[in-house]
């Protein structure tokens, strides 16, 4: 189902685009500081004791109750309702060949794909990708700012962070489901909750790369920039790009090896107490 805007809304929008566009600017390259660190941190500290009390728990008893094939089909499901999102983003962003590819998978995967549990469109030369709003903000040259960690929400950056309200207000069918319907128990909202839960179960597996970083908020920092790099960039990054993200000297990562070792060391020791 396609989404219903605010007509307002939508000039607004549009207006912003037409902006960006005649800004001409270059494509925004990364940040590698952390300004915000103190507060980063306590956050992460936050969003990581309500994940091991409530979140992770709820992804685990997920996974228990289905099957893998039954979580790839409402994963299929979630990502092809989130479609339209990414539709808008490349259109804004100016790639309407792309706007183009994912309309027609958004209308095979919702129609041959039986509202998009099965991918049909991925045998079809039709290979599923995401952009946002935080990604046509860089393709226009708006600056990555700040990392930041959010309450419940976790990573983004001064600049992704708008994604939220635009994408979720204009593009999201969920978010318009939400926001029209009033149910009990805000039923209205277990769609997006179901969402998140099958995200967390997906990375579930991934966990054994974070107990092995001797800093996980630096790992999770870093990995969310260097994901978000892939985003802006269609997954080709140029090199300079990639080098600026990196952000250390070579003298610096004999130090970071050092501090790696230590933390190894650390952890053998304590296995062995």
């Amino acid at each position: 189902m396609l989404q219903f805007v605010d007509f307002a809304l939508l000039r607004r929008g549009m207006l912003l685009a037409l902006v960006l566009v005649l800004t001409g600017c270059a494509m925004a390259k990364p940040r590698t500081d952390d300004p915000w660190e103190k507060f980063n941190r306590k956050v992460y500290r936050f969003n990581d004791k309500v994940d091991q009390a409530v979140i992770r728990p709820t992804a685990v008893a997920y996974r228990k109750v289905t099957s893998t094939n039954v979580r790839r089909i409402v994963s299929n499901f979630f990502h092809n309702v989130r479609m339209p999102i990414t539709i808008a983003n490349d259109a804004l962003q100016g790639d309407i060949k792309d706007a183009l590819k994912g309309t027609g998978r958004f209308v095979i995967n919702s129609t041959v794909g039986f509202l998009g549990f099965f991918d049909p469109a991925s045998k079809m030369r039709l290979p599923p990708r995401e952009t946002d709003f935080g990604a046509t903000l860089a393709k226009w040259g708006v600056a990555e700012g700040p990392y930041l960690v959010l309450p419940l929400i976790g990573s983004t950056t001064a600049r992704d962070v708008w994604r939220m309200p635009v994408d979720g207000r204009l593009f999201d069918p969920m978010g318009y489901y939400s926001r029209t319907h009033d149910y009990e128990l805000g039923r209205q909202y277990w769609p997006s909750m179901m969402f998140l839960v099958t995200i967390r179960a997906g990375a579930i597996d991934a966990e054994n790369l974070v107990e092995g970083a001797f800093d996980p908020y630096v790992f999770y920092r870093d990995a969310y920039r260097q994901r978000r790099l892939y985003t802006i960039y269609n997954g080709e990054p140029p090199i300079e790009a990639i080098q600026q993200l990196q952000g250390v000297e070579e003298d610096d990562i004999d130090s970071l090896l050092e501090e790696q070792r230590a933390y190894d060391k650390k952890q053998d020791d304590g296995s062995h107490d």
